[in-house]
């Protein structure tokens, strides 16, 4: 770093986040005196299964799980509080007993997507390239809570994937994690899991690097990546489909990210409008995907929209706050999601791979927002480093 000609350095943060499940918790539990039969929406039955039994004094086999659709769950299902509490109640009364959620009571106590904080720099030469990366970040373990021996040594894989395994050539690489609990917040996995920070965050500040080296985004990228074959090939993909270096109307920029995450390469481009009264639009994104073989196109078409319609809601509204104690947000009128007129055209263009099958239902999450984000700055020149957007800024800009 000391010898770098440019030095850039940046303060990245990412808000709490609730899941806001389309289909609110709920639970139905059957107490009998030596069975528990539960019927409920889980990603983790066995650990409804676990917890259920612990709670009321049971052996696992005594307790029987029918498993249904989870209506939603973007890793709060992953959770068995809402069971444990239907057991609870359960235990007090005589036949089956149904406990749902309002969804004031969903997001106001949800287990949330933890906040995080990163201190980021990086180093050039006098061409522009890097000669030094270092990025510190603190933020909640969920691994430490949800699988105590997933962390090891002060680290766990999901805190620093997307983070430290980054698809450019960058030398003198440096990445420490600090493990920070918030006192009384309850921590969670948010669909992206930990690629939905670090990509946010890495793919910012390639595109600030970009910038103090005078380079066009998706030159600078790809000049990184003759070691990296496929995370250049959906990249140039990508730049293609969505008509890159074609010119766009004042206030209207794109914005590029690339990422090797869940072990599928994505890149995608977002072509966002913002207004003079700082309202931000994101009118349209394409999507370049290799996920390895491609067992079902139509799955992967629709995981990336939805996955991309998810992570909008979260770089532009998504924000938990807490005030005395307590959640400020309730319902979607305090936690807004994106809304039907607000969806953008999503394009999806997928490599025909033969490599191993890689994850779908994520990558699309964390890709977009740094996409939204660098558009924000193409349209504008405003570098945006802490979600979700800040309007009152952008309506201050001529």
């Amino acid at each position: 770093m000391a010898s770098a000609a440019t030095k850039v350095e940046a303060l990245y943060q990412v808000p709490l986040l609730a899941h806001a499940t389309m289909e609110p918790m709920n639970c139905t539990v059957h107490m009998r005196k030596d069975e528990c039969e539960i019927w409920i929406g889980s990603q983790a039955a066995s650990r409804v299964q676990a917890m259920a039994a612990k709670v009321a004094g049971l052996p696992p086999e005594k307790v029987i799980v029918h498993n249904h659709l989870i209506g939603g769950g973007f890793g709060r299902r992953l959770e068995a509080d809402g069971a444990v509490r239907a057991v609870q109640i359960a235990q007090q009364v005589e036949g089956p007993v149904k406990v749902v959620w309002t969804r004031e009571e969903d997001i106001q106590h949800d287990m949330y997507r933890p906040y995080w904080f990163d201190r980021i720099s990086a180093g050039l030469d006098d061409k522009g390239r890097p000669v030094a990366w270092n990025n510190r970040f603190a933020g909640s373990s969920v691994i430490a809570r949800w699988l105590p021996p997933g962390f090891k040594d002060g680290l766990n894989p999901d805190s620093t994937e997307g983070a430290i395994d980054l698809v450019y050539d960058l030398p003198n690489f440096h990445v420490e994690y600090v493990r920070l609990e918030s006192p009384g917040i309850p921590t969670a996995f948010w669909r992206s899991v930990g690629p939905s920070h670090n990509v946010f965050v890495t793919e910012s500040f390639i595109d600030e690097l970009a910038a103090a080296a005078k380079q066009d985004p998706v030159a600078f990228r790809l000049g990184l990546l003759d070691k990296a074959p496929r995370a250049k090939a959906v990249l140039a993909l990508a730049a293609e489909k969505a008509g890159w270096e074609q010119r766009l109307p004042q206030r209207v920029g794109r914005g590029v990210s690339l990422q090797s995450v869940f072990a599928t390469y994505m890149a995608q481009v977002a072509e966002v409008e913002v207004g003079k009264d700082g309202a931000v639009r994101v009118r349209r994104v394409v999507c370049a995907v290799d996920c390895g073989i491609p067992v079902n196109p139509d799955t992967i078409q629709a995981q990336i929209q939805s996955a991309i319609m998810f992570g909008i809601t979260a770089a532009l509204y998504g924000n938990i706050t807490v005030k005395n104690g307590r959640v400020e947000q309730s319902n979607f009128d305090t936690y807004q999601i994106l809304r039907m007129n607000e969806a953008p055209a999503v394009e999806v263009h997928i490599v025909q791979s033969r490599e191993s099958p890689g994850g779908m239902g994520e990558a699309g999450t964390s890709a977009i927002v740094p996409a939204v984000t660098n558009a924000i700055f193409a349209a504008t020149g405003k570098r945006l480093r802490k979600m979700p957007v800040d309007t009152t800024a952008l309506k201050q800009l001529p």
